[in-house]
């Protein structure tokens, strides 16, 4: 397969989050951000959610077919170790970490357990050492198991869709906005540095004002767009900006802030298209 650019912008060398346990709730950690004075309509819409899956999968994977990627793994040398999953979760950025701690504490003694004493000492590079020769076969194996797909449904929600819908509707934003906090979210990371979602964010504060704020939306997501390109240029792994340029900024152009079908759009120089 022709490579693809992928994954956060942020490699959390040195890591100090202590590993959270994994629990058979997946439950935000963080606050939702209450605003009853926004009427946004929202991501979470299981139509809407639909949606959003598949055209981050068309970034991510060449594909629409999001559940077929329970399976995927590979390391695509950009220094995060193994990326794997439905939504590129990554041995060496903590959150697969917190995926097999899930799937372990749902299923004991599962394919993957084992691997965790490694996976916990590698989190923050790009090491392997402890899980070859046998772990990317074992996850293509867990990978079968309703349990572990599950297990990554309530990960991708708990760390990254939910915030992201919470944070884009305490803005204001409607679908698409949601949607651009989202697919920001999964590639940078959650942070507050400068190339992680808060700081991709303030950038964009720091131009216009989202419609919470009296902001016009159109012009903020503007804003947010050109921040998050300016966040994709500093690593040559993210270079390649047609995420935003060619799907994202057409939605917004089209005024589709609803991400009303049908879609179409590019990622890479490929069609894509929702009916």
């Amino acid at each position: 397969m022709e490579y693809r650019p992928s994954r956060r912008t942020t490699l959390l060398l040195g890591l100090s989050l202590a590993a959270v346990p994994a629990t058979g709730l997946a439950v935000s950690r963080y606050a939702p951000h209450a605003d009853a004075a926004v009427q946004a309509t929202g991501l979470d819409d299981p139509a809407k959610k639909e949606i959003a899956m598949q055209i981050v999968c068309s970034a991510e994977n060449s594909s629409l077919d999001w559940k077929a990627q329970y399976k995927y793994i590979e390391d695509i040398d950009d220094g995060r170790g193994y990326t794997a999953g439905i939504i590129g979760f990554c041995s060496g950025t903590h959150d697969m970490l917190e995926l097999v701690e899930l799937y372990a504490d749902r299923k004991p003694n599962n394919l993957l357990q084992k691997y965790l004493p490694a996976l916990r000492r590698v989190d923050g590079s790009d090491s392997h050492a402890g899980l070859d020769p046998n772990y990317t076969k074992d996850w293509k194996t867990a990978a079968k198991d309703t349990v572990f797909q599950q297990c990554q449904n309530d990960e991708r929600d708990r760390v990254y869709f939910n915030p992201a819908v919470s944070r884009g509707k305490s803005d204001g934003l409607r679908t698409l906005g949601q949607f651009c906090y989202y697919d920001a979210i999964v590639m940078h990371g959650d942070g507050d540095d400068a190339t992680s979602f808060g700081g991709i964010r303030k950038r964009a504060l720091a131009k216009a004002k989202p419609p919470a704020q009296g902001g016009n939306e159109t012009t903020y997501l503007n804003a947010f767009l050109d921040a998050r390109v300016w966040a994709m240029k500093q690593e040559e792994a993210h270079s390649d900006t047609s995420r935003v340029d060619t799907a994202q900024r057409v939605f917004l152009r089209n005024g589709n802030v609803n991400l009303n079908t049908p879609l179409d759009w590019k990622v890479y120089g490929d069609p894509y298209h929702i009916g």
